[in-house]
C-alpha cells in the first residue's frame, strides 16, 4: 500500500463514518437528534472534501473538475441513493423482496463505478 493510499484511508474512514452517522441522526426521527446530525454531517463532509485536496496534493496534480468527472460523481450518488432506498424498503417499510432487489441494483450501479474510474484494460 502506498503512503498516499494509507493517508486517504486514515482521512476517509472517519469522514465517511461521521457523514453517514450524521445522516442517520438527521433522518431517523426516533433518535431526536436532527441538529447534532446536521453538525456531524457537515463535519464529515468537510473531512471528505479535505481528503480530495490532500489526495491531489499527494499525487502532485491540480484538482481538475470536468463534465465527465461530474457525471461520474452524479452516477455514484445515484447508485448510493438506490442502495439506500433498497435498505429503507427492507428495514423501514417491511418490503423485503422488493427492497432486496432494489438494493442489489444499487450495488451493481456502485460496482459499475470501478470500470468508470479505473477503466478496463
Amino acid at each position: 500500500m502506498k503512503k498516499s493510499d494509507f493517508t486517504a484511508l486514515v482521512i476517509g474512514v472517519p469522514g465517511g463514518l461521521l457523514f453517514s452517522l450524521g445522516l442517520c441522526m438527521c433522518l431517523l426521527p426516533e433518535w431526536n437528534a436532527f441538529r447534532p446530525g446536521v453538525v456531524c454531517t457537515a463535519v464529515g463532509l468537510a473531512i471528505l472534501l479535505i481528503l480530495i485536496l490532500v489526495r491531489c496534493k499527494k499525487a502532485g496534480r491540480k484538482l481538475h473538475i470536468s463534465w465527465k468527472l461530474t457525471g461520474k460523481i452524479a452516477f455514484g450518488i445515484l447508485g448510493a441513493l438506490v442502495l439506500g432506498t433498497g435498505m429503507c424498503m427492507v428495514m423501514v417499510w417491511n418490503m423485503i423482496l422488493p427492497g432486496i432487489a432494489v438494493g442489489m441494483v444499487g450495488i451493481v450501479l456502485l460496482l459499475c463505478l470501478i470500470p468508470m474510474f479505473v477503466g478496463l484494460k
